[in-house]
């Protein structure tokens, strides 16, 4: 009996380091492929805890090799796009100035019932007050709502003009220029060169993220080595 206590515990303090290398994602929050390993350390943990006969290594190896093996995938999807699409996938623009895409709707086949409920759990009543829904790739649902549906902040309520929302454009994300996004913004390359020129930034592998919102304000962060 005390063997499988013993077992038990220490089962328990390498899956709740598992997770901790893991990060702090909630289980609501998880990617695809976080959301496998968890299941899987889960598993693989339990059977040696159930049959002392089985060797404790048997749950211990599996479980540090999935870890490795999360841990290098999460660096590759860090430093590639396309491993970051492939692994987690990409957010999905359901609702655009109040119209439902149901093209979108019926490839991520989410129901219409679905789509309302999430709306309501957003305190959100209307489609039509709707400017840009977005599902994430946590399945999460972000509501950007129009100007006239939104309530009314300090800062509006001290500004002669409302501030316009709409989902920003992403310029570039990483070092890495999207060139859908740039078009997207109605912007071209050469404008986008000449804001960089203005702020002194010769590489656009030094940026962080840039991105224009709706107002037309270009935000840029630059890598950390790139600010030294």
């Amino acid at each position: 009996m005390l063997i499988l206590v013993v077992r038990t515990l220490i089962l328990y303090i390498i899956v709740i380091i598992a997770m901790r290398i893991m990060g702090k994602r909630q289980l609501g929050e998880l990617q695809p492929s976080e959301l496998v390993v968890a299941i899987m350390i889960s598993d693989l943990a339990s059977v040696p805890m159930q049959a002392i006969d089985i060797p404790l290594i048997s749950g211990i190896l599996p479980v540090m090799t999935l870890i490795i093996a999360e841990v290098m995938m999460s660096y590759l999807s860090l430093k590639s796009k396309r491993m970051r699409k492939l692994l987690s996938g990409e957010a999905s623009i359901i609702i655009y100035d109040g119209q439902i895409d149901e093209r979108e709707l019926a490839r991520l086949r989410f129901n219409i019932n679905d789509l309302l409920e999430e709306l309501r759990l957003n305190s959100c009543h209307d489609v039509s007050d709707v400017q840009v829904a977005v599902i994430e790739t946590s399945g999460k649902l972000s509501i950007i709502p129009k100007d006239s549906a939104r309530t009314a902040t300090t800062e509006d309520l001290a500004l002669k003009n409302l501030r316009h929302d709409g989902l920003p454009c992403t310029i570039v994300s990483d070092g890495v220029l999207d060139k859908r996004e740039l078009e997207r913004s109605g912007k071209d390359i050469k404008w986008f060169e000449s804001e960089m020129k203005k702020r002194s930034i010769n590489r656009i592998k030094d940026i962080f993220i840039a991105s224009l919102d709706a107002e037309g304000e270009l935000f840029i962060q630059l890598k950390r080595r790139a600010m030294k």
